[in-house]
């Protein structure tokens, strides 16, 4: 390999690593809430998206349905969610917090805070701001949904559907 590029890096590759490190970091620490990086997206996503269906936060986060109904299943059995009879359509649930789903989300965003810092520390304000600008533009770039993990595509999937 050419000196030149490794001493500069590999953007691609770096983005890669710390995306793989930064996910591994706040999948433990929101281990300690007894909470997976999925339950806590899903999670964030009720509080803005009240009242959502269980067909729409699948289309929306572009998870299987089966896999969406387990980690709701265990969101439910915790009483973090609950699913309520959509009045417009009976067919349908609508999936709202409940009050100790709101507590664990300010929980959940203590964690992101911290993970964040910690994660970004040899950054100031301004370098962090900046690249939060330049990983907006790779992201729209590659029609990247804001705010939902790509993760989620893959979950419920078996190895020779993720490789397709």
């Amino acid at each position: 390999m050419n000196d030149k590029n490794t001493e500069k890096g590999q953007p691609a590759f770096l983005l890669a690593q710390i995306g793989a490190h930064a996910a591994s970091l706040f999948g433990e620490r929101l281990s300690a809430l007894e909470l997976t990086p999925p339950d806590a997206g899903i999670l964030r996503l009720l509080r803005v998206a009240a009242g959502i269906s269980q067909q729409d936060l699948s289309t929306r986060l572009q998870i299987h349905p089966s896999r969406l109904v387990a980690i709701l299943d265990n969101l439910e059995n915790r009483k973090l969610v609950e699913r309520k009879q959509n009045p417009n359509d009976r067919r349908l649930y609508s999936l709202h917090l409940t009050k100790n789903g709101g507590e664990i989300l300010e929980r959940i965003g203590r964690v992101a805070r911290e993970h964040q810092d910690a994660l970004l520390a040899a950054l100031s304000t301004d370098e962090r701001d900046q690249l939060t600008g330049w990983l907006h533009r790779i992201a729209d770039q590659q029609g990247l949904a804001r705010g939902v993990h790509p993760g989620y595509q893959r979950l419920g999937r078996s190895k020779s559907q993720r490789d397709d």
